[in-house]
């Protein structure tokens, strides 16, 4: 079990010699440490997550599993664990109806806070001044501050106020690919060829990650690109194939509409594609661009693509 991630110390909560004290010591090491110096002082978050073994979604554990490095039959037997448990309440002689829960990590269960541990794992801290220490499901945030520079602790807070990732719609699509992960996984299960199995994925999953990914993808944060990619990495242990990257997808598509709108004298954007007078090759205008945002969509990539074909 790794116990550290970058400036973050995980205390793993089902190891004996695992306590609490171990979480308290390495907060005030890490804060007395600090103050040791001239000009410092510290900030300090601390964060009870509301019922947080019950907010495990095992479709999202299990991609992050994977991108540990844990074996396949591992993460499918986590995933059975999870999934489809029969829960009853009990008032004296009588018994509820069960309930099937397929959210979640059942309460009291050894494995519970690992799961919960692995599961936020990265949860990490963005800047070297602050450190995250987790104990299972409690977790401090701790701001060291030099000559009153308060500036990277409070980004850090307000990171952890908001989504990871801030690209909404990415978040949408994860969520929706990863769902139809679980059927391709049954579907395997159930013995189909890798060949069938490939064809469920391009039908479903890179139908849905894929969607308009000319209009959006180039404006996609590393972290949005990774946690899109993750998705495809998971398909493709599954299905035993070579399964083309999202990046590959968006040039590759960026590049044929590009051709399809040049062609098309109708398109209302055909008159974005300006051709440059060139005797060796055909060359077409760059559109000047004051922004990040503007350089990363989808006309400026395509000019760009089709400058550097020709």
């Amino acid at each position: 079990m790794v116990d550290c991630f970058n400036a973050n110390v995980l205390i793993s909560a089902v190891c004996a010699d695992r306590l609490s004290d171990d979480a308290i010591s390495t907060t005030l090491h890490t804060a007395l440490t600090h103050l040791d110096k001239r000009n410092t002082y510290v900030r300090m978050l601390f964060i009870d997550y509301s019922s947080a073994f019950n907010t495990i979604v095992p479709s999202k554990l299990v991609i992050k599993l994977e991108t540990l490095g844990l074996d396949p039959a591992l993460c499918n037997w986590v995933l059975d664990f999870l999934t489809g448990r029969p829960q009853v309440v009990r008032v004296g002689n009588n018994i509820s109806s069960p309930l099937i829960l397929n959210t979640g990590a059942p309460q009291g269960c050894v494995l519970s806070p690992l799961l919960y541990s692995l599961f936020t794992h990265d949860c990490v801290a963005t800047h070297a001044s602050n450190s995250i220490i987790k104990f299972a499901d409690d977790t401090t945030v701790v701001g060291l501050i030099t000559k009153n520079d308060e500036t990277a602790y409070r980004e850090e807070v307000r990171a952890l106020g908001v989504p990871r990732h801030t690209h909404t719609h990415t978040d949408s699509i994860v969520k929706k690919a990863q769902q139809c992960l679980f059927n391709l996984r049954r579907l395997k299960k159930f013995g189909l060829s890798p060949k069938a199995l490939t064809n469920f994925y391009r039908c479903t999953i890179e139908s849905i990650l894929a969607g308009c990914i000319t209009a959006w993808y180039g404006n996609c944060t590393a972290l949005n690109r990774k946690a899109l990619q993750r998705v495809v990495r998971s398909a493709q242990r599954i299905t035993g194939g070579k399964l083309p990257a999202l990046q590959d997808t968006y040039t590759t598509r960026c590049y044929r509409k590009a051709i399809k709108i040049i062609k098309d004298i109708n398109h209302p954007s055909h008159c974005l594609f300006t051709p440059l007078s060139s005797r060796r090759r055909a060359q077409y205008r760059c559109i000047k661009a004051g922004t990040e945002r503007l350089k990363n969509s989808f006309y400026l990539k395509a000019i760009r693509l089709l400058n550097s074909h020709h």
